[in-house]
């Protein structure tokens, strides 16, 4: 623990007295100043390898030059203007990309908003208006987002919602498979699921109500969770098969992460709608809500209009970004690398008990933190000392679920950081399991 936790203690002293309690997961005293590539630096200079992407954001890397050219080029010629009264160039390139990319082969049309919170309830509208249906069906432990139709269809924290109700109406959860902590093989598990959700509209819901059912490929936040292509098939088959449509939440998971542009191309699905935001603008605000062109056609101005969304500025560091991740072959290395990085938590995995399960795709991982691996009990304190150990070592890792250490660097990671990144866990996981993790830096890390 050569490191210490304090951080710009002067600055974080100042942000307590102004910055709303509401904004700020604790995590870790860190100001940031800098960075480059894969790494961040503080005010006192330390560098830190980042292995959160800022929440899966800077999927490009810290400071990417094309996207920072991009940036500054379109600064200089115009910073702004409302997409809702007048166009330009960069919003229709920028359309007609995402249009192009979604999976699927219909023709696409795009509305673009600021965050993936605004985009999840973008779809939630555009649902409701093209069906005429007012009910929509998420899924347990899913994060969508902190709008009040994003916070809706979540479930995943009670701390999101305690003193917020009521919540937008006519939203249904039921439970996603979690096949390492639900019992019985993958495919009885998906079953268990899909027989849930169709019990659900046997009995309480009317199939003919139901406008959509938004799913995360994989789910992030939940603790980096895969789904059995089984309960996929099986859900993409029910929305199908009852006039419901299909929402790909792909906020977290899209843009390169899991090795492909989305994720939903792992498990061959072809969304009616699909969700983007996060890392398409590099760090910009910029969202986007990618639908069958004939579904677009069920709503009109101004039901989806923000006044700064995809602005030249913003559509100029997307367009980069989406140049950046294909001309670098950035979905390529994030299928690479992700191989040598799971390979790496399997060997750690094989010397350390505490390690319950290794799960994700691409270069987004969840390593299950537990008690015990017989009773797979969660272990939110393991996770704590871990981060913190890790931190002091300069890895830059945060944890979901209470137990789940989040392992997501940006797409140009290379094997060398890597590798790196695997031994700065395999020394902090053993610190924590022996007790060698301060207990005050443990109690800095409070998390999800």
């Amino acid at each position: 623990m050569t490191v210490p936790m304090t951080g710009s203690a002067d600055l974080l002293e100042r942000e307590l007295k102004v910055l709303s309690p509401a904004t700020r997961i604790g995590f870790f005293p860190v100001v940031v100043d800098g960075g480059a590539g894969a790494w961040f630096t503080d005010r006192e200079g330390r560098r830190f390898l980042d292995f959160h992407s800022m929440a899966c954001v800077v999927n490009t890397g810290h400071g990417h030059p094309r996207v920072v050219r991009a940036i500054q080029e379109q600064a200089g010629r115009l910073v702004h203007t409302n997409s809702a009264y007048a166009s330009h160039e960069g919003l229709v390139l920028l359309a007609e990309r995402l249009a192009d990319l979604a999976p699927g082969d219909a023709p696409r049309r795009v509305a673009f908003g600021l965050s993936g919170s605004d985009a999840n309830d973008g779809a939630l509208k555009l649902a409701r208006a093209a069906t005429g249906r007012p009910r929509v069906i998420a899924f347990r432990h899913a994060y969508h987002g902190n709008t009040y139709g994003a916070l809706s269809l979540s479930a995943v924290s009670l701390a999101m919602r305690r003193g917020f109700g009521p919540e937008v109406p006519g939203v249904h959860h039921v439970d996603f498979p979690d096949v390492y902590r639900m019992p019985g093989p993958a495919d009885a598990v998906a079953d268990r699921c899909l027989a849930q959700l169709r019990d659900l509209l046997a009995a309480s819901v009317p199939v003919e109500e139901v406008a959509a059912v938004f799913v995360e490929p994989i789910q992030g936040d939940a603790g980096i969770v895969v789904p059995p292509r089984r309960f996929l098939d099986g859900l993409a088959g029910l929305c199908r098969d009852n006039g419901i449509l299909l929402v790909a939440e792909e906020v977290q998971t899209g843009a390169g992460r899991t090795g492909r542009w989305f994720a939903s191309e792992l498990f061959g699905l072809e969304p009616d709608i699909l969700v983007a935001g996060k890392a398409l603008g590099s760090g910009l605000p910029v969202s986007a809500v990618i639908a069958d062109a004939r579904l677009m056609a069920s709503w009109s101005a101004p039901g989806h209009v923000f006044s700064t969304a995809a602005n030249p500025v913003c559509a100029a560091a997307a367009l980069a970004t989406l140049d950046v991740i294909d001309e670098e072959g950035l979905t390529a290395n994030a299928a690479a690398m992700g191989e040598r990085l799971r390979a790496g938590l399997a060997e750690l995995a094989a010397r350390h008990p505490a390690i319950g399960d290794v799960r994700g795709a691409g270069l987004m991982y969840g390593l299950d933190l537990v008690t015990d691996p017989v009773t797979r009990r969660r272990s939110r304190r393991l996770a704590a000392a871990v981060s913190a150990a890790c931190f002091s070592r300069g890895l830059y890792v945060t944890f979901l679920r209470g137990s789940v250490l989040r392992l997501a660097p940006p797409l140009v990671i290379d094997a060398g950081e890597i590798d790196l990144a695997l031994d700065i866990l395999d020394a902090s996981l053993a610190d924590a399991v022996q007790g060698r993790v301060p207990e005050a830096h443990i109690s800095a890390v409070v998390g999800w």
